[in-house]
């Protein structure tokens, strides 16, 4: 009986330390590393969610891929947008995509929600925009210039202007799901959205 004891002892101790150990190395990783989010929405189609509302899109969000911000034309990155919550400014499902995160993760203007877009220009470039209060826009440094796939039915850089870089939280690389969709993000810039000029790289 007091061996059956002992090892029962063992037994939770050790799962304690492998609990305690494992909750924190998972939480960094989520926080830190990458993480799975379902994208909600049709401003990133056809990319994204091509099939409309039957099916949404599972990708696979890098942050450590931007962690120096490094981002370039093309990639889809996945960010929050200041003073941008759904309850204040309520969105038809056809005119914005968020993503749902597989742990939660806070923002202090929108805990649940972060808006999902394409790299349209970086810092120094100059853009024409589509719709924004200035017809052309050189990005400030610091910014990029932020657009959803299915133009005129996107909340994004033409409604709110250039985006912080601090304000990027990953970058999608990869749509895990649904099974036939599977397949690597490449970074695409739509021809008719090339920046009119860009900073020297």
């Amino acid at each position: 009986m007091t061996q059956a004891q002992g090892f029962g002892r063992r037994y939770i101790k050790a799962f304690f330390k492998g609990f305690f150990v494992a909750v924190p190395v998972t939480v960094t990783f989520l926080d830190r590393v990458a993480c799975v989010a379902r994208v909600e929405g049709a401003s990133m189609q056809p990319s994204l969610n091509p099939g409309g509302r039957q099916a949404s899109d599972v990708v696979l969000l890098n942050h450590w891929s931007i962690r120096n911000y490094d981002v370039q034309r093309g990639d889809i990155v996945s960010l929050v947008v200041p003073g941008y919550h759904r309850s204040l400014f309520p969105l038809p499902w056809e005119l914005e995509s968020v993503i749902k995160l597989s742990h939660p993760s806070r923002s202090p203007r929108n805990p649940e929600q972060k808006i999902i877009k394409r790299v349209i220009a970086l810092e120094g470039d100059i853009i024409k925009t589509i719709g924004y209060k200035k017809k052309y826009v050189k990005v400030p440094h610091g910014h990029i210039w932020v657009e959803g796939d299915h133009h005129g039915h996107s909340f994004d850089s033409n409604a709110f202007g250039p985006v912080s870089l601090g304000l990027l939280h990953a970058r999608a690389t990869h749509i895990l799901w649904p099974p036939k969709r599977w397949q690597k993000l490449q970074p695409i810039l739509p021809p008719e959205r090339k920046p009119l000029q860009r900073e020297q790289e």
